[in-house]
């Protein structure tokens, strides 16, 4: 087995209601990569994540997470996880930056419990890598949606993942911030060294950045390096989701 690969999906199946779900999924994830995987709504992107995530058990195949198989993988702090912001966020919630970074924290020190003084700096740190310091006493409601993912990834970072998955993260954030969360994203994959999965809708401005690019209806229809994934006709990108699909081009 490759020491150097952190996912690793072997014939990956999940039906739910005898509805065909996920079919024949294979799929590695090489440490140090940027994989953008893009598909349709109900093409099993968020399935397969939470398959990798241990919180659905596939029908048939095997998951393997940094060259262990799932169900003996137990040390999650490896493992870095942004959900999609508009459905799990309530903006009313009376938190500053810093105490929703700070929750990063508790699956290591438990909660109710204090953090010292090298855990606040892991906190400030977090908040730092993504460009947030001015804000870390700010009420996180206040803040835009750019800036609120910001802070969501800074939460993720804290307990120091080596491999960090985002489910549709730019969901319900402007043009102009999601192109500085993209570059904040690749800091983070080339400066940092944290290898990265995101799941999206964004044909266009992931493929400008990602170093490998999978295309997932079911079945993985396409996994190759973006200029790869450009070369394709628009006729052979919309066989793969089922409908009509305009490329848009970025230079690299």
């Amino acid at each position: 087995m490759n020491q150097d690969t952190i996912i690793t999906l072997r014939n990956i199946n999940y039906s739910i209601e005898k509805k065909n779900v996920l079919h024949d999924v294979n799929f590695e994830l090489p440490k140090g990569a940027f994989v953008g995987l893009l598909g349709p709504n109900g093409g099993g992107k968020t399935t397969l994540t939470k398959i990798i995530l241990g919180m659905l058990k596939p029908t048939s195949g095997n998951v393997t997470l940094f060259n262990k198989p799932l169900e003996e993988f137990n040390d999650w702090t490896k493992i870095g996880f942004v959900s999609q912001k508009s459905n799990s966020f309530n903006r009313e919630f009376p938190a500053t930056v810093y105490e929703v970074v700070s929750t990063g924290l508790t699956s290591k020190v438990g909660y109710f419990k204090f953090f010292n003084r090298y855990d606040k700096e892991k906190i400030l740190q977090a908040i730092d890598a993504v460009g947030m310091n001015e804000y870390t006493r700010e009420n996180i409601g206040k803040l835009s949606g750019g800036q609120q993912q910001r802070v969501f990834i800074a939460r993720a970072l804290v307990s120091e993942p080596e491999l960090l998955i985002l489910d549709e993260p730019t969901v319900g954030v402007d043009s102009e911030n999601v192109q500085r969360f993209y570059e904040l994203l690749h800091d983070l994959n080339q400066n940092k060294g944290i290898t990265l999965l995101l799941i999206t809708h964004d044909t266009g401005t992931m493929t400008k950045y990602a170093s490998n690019v999978a295309c997932l209806n079911k079945t993985l229809h396409f996994h190759g390096k973006p200029e790869e994934y450009e070369k394709l006709t628009e006729r052979e990108i919309s066989k793969f989701y089922g409908h009509p699909v305009n490329i848009v081009s970025h230079d690299h």
